[in-house]
């Protein structure tokens, strides 16, 4: 799956996977779902965001697994 709102700059956040372009990584956006805080309440935090592009996150963490398994197996 490759999603172009998912970007990788190497001289931004250490080269993590941001949401286009940005310096939010999606491990960010993955963090702060995993505490419970709801789409809304990041989009609140950072205007900048959009609906998509948290589903985006969490496809690309999708994906990763995914790929995690196919290798190990």
């Amino acid at each position: 799956m490759t999603d172009s709102r998912i970007t990788l700059e190497p001289g931004k956040r250490g080269g993590r996977p941001c949401i286009r372009g940005l310096r939010i990584s999606v491990y960010d956006v993955l963090e702060m779902l995993a505490e419970g805080m709801s789409e809304a309440e990041i989009i609140e935090d950072f205007t900048e965001l959009e609906p998509a592009d948290i589903r985006a996150c969490l496809a690309f963490a999708a994906d990763r697994e995914h790929n995690l398994y196919t290798v190990a197996v």
